[in-house]
């Protein structure tokens, strides 16, 4: 009898995270989390990708932005940018990532009114450290900050459900 009700309980909840992972089709807005990103940096480029993301998520879901959906809100773990330019360690990064590649990790969570997570959606998105153009341009860093953050939000659209 035991075994028949557990079994019963766990056909609920796989249908119940079928069914949470629709809910991603509608949200009330977007909010971007970087506070665990904090704990290992702080500073502009913080703030350069939570505004970049931001925005990026803003565009990328602006068709399923409805009044009264729950609120999607991305949870920004970590950020790596790789040396570049060849170099051999020396990694300037949050995570201390290696090699010439830049990752974003994160999970996009749909929030309800009361702070319940209605579904979660761990990504993580990697891409060339030359996303930002040639490694001797100062600006190159906020580039490729930007583009990890757009990079990350198309993915993150391509990866949930379609309304």
């Amino acid at each position: 009898m035991r075994a028949a009700g557990l079994a019963a309980a766990l056909g609920l909840l796989a249908g119940a995270g079928a069914a949470l992972a629709q809910d991603f089709d509608r949200v009330g807005g977007v909010v971007v989390d970087v506070r665990p990103l904090q704990v290992y940096a702080r500073g502009p480029q913080t703030e350069a990708l939570r505004a970049d993301l931001t925005e990026a998520m803003r565009r990328s879901f602006s068709d399923r932005i409805v009044r009264g959906a729950p609120t999607l809100v991305v949870r920004v773990s970590g950020l790596s940018l790789a040396a570049y330019g060849g170099a051999q360690g020396g990694d300037r990064s949050s995570l201390g990532g290696s090699g010439t590649t830049d990752y974003l990790d994160g999970e996009a969570l749909l929030v309800g009114r009361g702070g319940e997570i209605l579904a979660r959606h761990p990504q993580l998105s990697a891409l060339p450290a030359s996303s930002g153009g040639a490694w001797y341009d100062p600006a190159s860093e906020r580039r490729r900050v930007a583009a990890l953050a757009e990079h990350y939000a198309q993915w993150l659209r391509r990866r949930l459900p379609a309304p």
